[in-house]
Parts: structure tokens; C-alpha cells; sequence
């Protein structure tokens, strides 16, 4: 499996820019990458203050590179990177060695 890690700083981001990118995702963001094809999940990471996060997992290096590429075009324009007011500091890729569902299973929502 084929991982990408993109993460935008949160230091001094705006008041209000933690909870604005909440509702970013549930409201835009979600609805985009649900049945994307060569994306097998998403997740959506945050530390308020510190950084905000998208960490996607696809099924081939192809889509991977695919997606990398199309997205660091438009980077900086970006819808978080407008909500931050800052375009991404890591765009990283990397492999998925295994995942695991828990006994709770999975929601796709808070």
C-alpha cells in the first residue's frame, strides 16, 4: 500500500482556523474523497496550534503519483492551504506496512 502524508503548520494560524477546518471536512472535503478510485482511505489529523494533516493510503504507486502530483500544482491554493493561510510544510510519501480494524469498527464521522 502506498502512502502520502500532507501537513500544513498551524502555528499562528488564525482564531477560529481548528474548528473552520472541521467543518471544511465534514462538510466538503469528505464528500470528495468517498469512493475516489486508487484511494483506498483517507484520514484527517489535526493538533490545534500545531498542524493539520491528510494522510492518504492508495492502492498503486501509479495512483499515488497520480494524486502527489495534481495536488502539489495546486498546493498552495488549496483549500486548507486558504483556510491556514499558508500552503502545505510536508507533502511526504511513504508505504502502509498494515492496518488493522478494531473491535469498534470504524465511522467515517467524529
Amino acid at each position: 500500500m502506498r502512502g502520502l502524508t500532507v501537513r500544513w503548520s498551524l502555528v499562528g494560524a488564525p482564531a477560529g482556523v481548528f474548528d473552520e477546518l472541521s467543518s471544511y471536512v465534514t462538510d466538503s472535503s469528505h464528500a470528495r474523497f468517498t469512493g475516489m478510485e486508487g484511494l483506498s482511505f483517507k484520514t484527517w489529523r489535526a493538533r490545534a496550534g500545531e498542524w493539520f494533516e491528510g494522510s492518504y493510503v492508495f492502492e498503486s504507486d501509479e495512483a499515488r503519483a497520480a494524486f502527489e502530483e495534481s495536488f502539489t500544482a495546486g498546493a498552495a491554493e488549496s483549500p486548507v492551504s486558504q483556510i491556514v493561510g499558508g500552503p502545505p510544510v510536508l507533502v511526504e510519501a511513504c508505504d502502509v506496512v498494515g492496518i488493522a480494524e478494531g473491535g469498534s469498527g470504524f465511522s467515517p464521522h467524529k
